[in-house]
């Protein structure tokens, strides 16, 4: 089994890819070892000790390390427990319990049922257009709200505690939003 490694735009964090599905549906993030119990492979991550954050995506585990650590020595460490992972076919999440369904914390707040419409619109465009590109670079973003003209999202894998991720917010998804929904003056982080 080969397993792809890819840098991205945090260089706290790497991108690994082991050729196949790691999450059917959605995106796991966990912040810290006592959310990685309820997945084995993320509990073997952290257990590496130079783990500070796991996150699972569709085809790819990012995995960021802690300030100091270098990759050189790190890297092999994460390829053996993915690999041994992969290899054995274990289960991404814990059996026999409900820990491996994520609830984030919900920062979201309720919209305003006028805006539907721009909700909508808002939602699709980060569906289609943000999210994809942004999974590229081992992260995901998710929609938390729209008030008064401010798009509230909450950034996850390598876009957590990225150093471009302000640019990122700013000048790349404000632009877009701004482009296409006119209602939208102000894209925040959650």
């Amino acid at each position: 089994m080969l397993i792809e490694t890819e840098t991205t735009p945090n260089p706290a964090t790497l991108k690994f890819l082991p050729g196949q599905a790691v999450m059917t549906a959605g995106t796991r993030d966990f912040a810290d070892a006592d959310e990685a119990d309820a997945s084995p492979l993320a509990a073997a991550l952290f257990s590496l000790g130079d783990v500070t954050g796991v996150f699972f995506g569709r085809d790819f585990v990012s995995v960021t390390a802690g300030p100091g650590t270098e990759w050189r020595d790190l890297k092999p460490q994460v390829l053996g427990v993915l690999l041994d992972h992969f290899a054995s076919g274990a289960p991404l999440f814990a059996a026999g319990s409900a820990a491996g369904i994520h609830i984030p914390d919900d920062e979201s707040f309720a919209d305003n049922p006028e805006d539907a419409d721009i909700v909508a619109q808002i939602k699709d465009l980060i569906e289609t257009r943000v999210r994809p590109a942004v999974a590229r670079d081992g992260g995901d973003i998710v929609y938390r709200g729209f008030d008064r003209g401010t798009v509230y999202l909450a950034m996850h894998g390598a876009c957590s505690g990225c150093p471009s991720s302000t640019a990122t917010l700013k000048q790349g998804i404000e632009t877009l939003l701004k482009h296409y929904v006119p209602e939208v003056t102000e894209v925040r982080a959650a």
